[in-house]
């Protein structure tokens, strides 16, 4: 605490970048309000969930917010001579977002929130330069909130998508290796064939069985009767060839080509079956990848348009698949065969549906069940996702869609999600509603149908 001049005091509140227009009885009572004290370097305002209690008047020094969403804290907002901080008529804000420290000696006004009701009444214009202030730091929030987010949810996307690109890449690796190693034993095995001089009716009975697929457990007997050494039994085995075909086969051959005919159709069915696993490694890289695409609207203009809210959910859902199998957890999606086109931003709609599937999955025990579902109602489109966790208690589920509020661990959420979703939702004039039970919590979205 400073003892201050009062008149000395109040020039300085009209040399103030942004309350100096106040008329100068309103800053007298302002000047009489406050208690002027020094801030030092180093010296902690307030912590993350202090209560906010008064309004901060920066006259000299610097001051700044480090908020930590669970990547370390990060510098949200600072303030300098000229500046206002703190508690502001009307806000919302009551709590600290996060650590408040002064980086630089000052001296600022503070004016307690008891004060607020006769300012209100009294000082119109400066209660009006105040709610300025404050819409515009709502707006900075908002910004940088929305970005913060939107990184978490890209750090998660892309952590999520390379665990399940990494499987299909394996096997592609994998496969193309042995596939390149099959290719040169078949060729060595068909010039095997070839030096033997099959004649037609023989090189006939070797493709028919190549045609056959049946799959019999005494083929390893089989080969242990003709005594073969040039291919083993599991190898055969897997070719799924019945007896009868091998009886026919080393019927038609005789004992000097059949070592060179298994061979040759063990290598031929094995290079299929590689060349099956490339097509289908090679098919789930392209799927996630399209459901990325269709997720983020990659190359699309952000602009309103018609979204289909059906195949949002399902990229929605590929982006998270591998978390929910990670937990062993169910998702299952229904929707509606009439379903609607909504007017709106579809990469905006799709980060409401993965902070609501994400919040669904985390809530759920192991082995639990997530049921996303897109209906229509008279004038809307519904969306509803449920979840079979514990429930959200009575005496939060108030508070859930508060900036910063949440009931994660610290830095495995920001409290941000359903804030977002919520002003998302609002700015497509939808709503989102809650409702939670132990056992079963479902959240709606409602968007006006087009």
């Amino acid at each position: 605490m400073i003892e201050a001049d009062l008149g000395d005091l109040v020039e300085r509140l009209a040399a103030h970048r942004t309350l100096g227009t106040a008329p100068r009885a309103q800053l007298e009572w302002l000047a009489s309000h406050g208690r002027l004290r020094r801030i030092t370097a180093g010296e902690v305002v307030a912590r993350a969930g202090d209560p906010i209690r008064e309004l901060y008047v920066v006259l000299a020094g610097h001051l700044a917010i480090r908020v930590d969403r669970g990547g370390g804290p990060r510098k949200m907002l600072e303030w300098g001579a000229g500046d206002v901080a703190g508690l502001l008529p009307f806000s919302r804000l009551q709590t600290s977002p996060g650590l408040t420290t002064v980086d630089e000696d000052g001296e600022m006004l503070n004016v307690g929130r008891d004060c607020f009701p006769e300012m209100i009444s009294r000082c119109h214009e400066l209660t009006a330069l105040l709610v300025h202030i404050m819409v515009d730091r709502a707006r900075r929030f908002t910004s940088g909130d929305l970005q913060v987010e939107k990184m978490m949810s890209l750090g998660r996307l892309a952590a999520g998508l390379a665990h399940e690109l990494n499987n299909p890449a394996s096997a592609l690796a994998r496969s193309a290796r042995e596939l390149t190693a099959r290719v040169f034993e078949l060729e060595a095995s068909a010039l095997a064939l070839g030096a033997v001089r099959l004649t037609s009716e023989q090189l006939a009975a070797i493709a028919a069985v190549r045609e056959r697929a049946d799959r019999e457990d005494a083929v390893a007997d089989w080969v242990a009767r003709h005594g073969s050494s040039s291919v083993g039994a599991e190898e055969l085995a897997e070719t799924a060839l019945a007896v009868e075909d091998l009886d026919r086969l080393a019927a038609a051959l005789g004992d000097d080509a059949l070592g060179f005919a298994l061979r040759s159709l063990v290598a031929a069915y094995r290079t299929r079956s590689l060349a099956s696993e490339v097509e289908i490694a090679a098919g789930r890289v392209h799927s996630l990848v399209a459901a990325i695409k269709g997720f983020t609207y990659m190359d699309q203009s952000q602009v309103p348009k018609p979204v289909a809210i059906g195949q949002g959910l399902a990229d929605t859902l590929a982006v998270h698949g591998a978390k929910a199998r990670a937990k062993s957890v169910q998702v299952s999606l229904h929707v509606a065969d009439d379903l609607p086109l909504v007017d709106g931003l579809g990469g905006e709609l799709n980060q409401v549906w993965s902070n609501l599937i994400d919040n669904a999955i985390d809530a759920v025990p192991e082995s639990g069940h997530v049921d996303v579902r897109a209906s229509v109602q008279p004038g809307w489109v519904v969306v509803a996702v449920t979840d079979d966790g514990p429930g959200i208690p009575a005496e939060i589920v108030e508070r859930i869609f508060d900036p910063f509020f949440t009931t994660k661990p610290q830095g495995s959420g920001t409290g941000l999600g359903l804030d977002i979703a919520r002003r998302i939702v609002r700015q497509h004039d939808g709503e989102l509603e809650v409702e939670s039970h132990p056992g079963r919590t479902q959240f709606r979205v409602l968007l006006p149908r087009t």
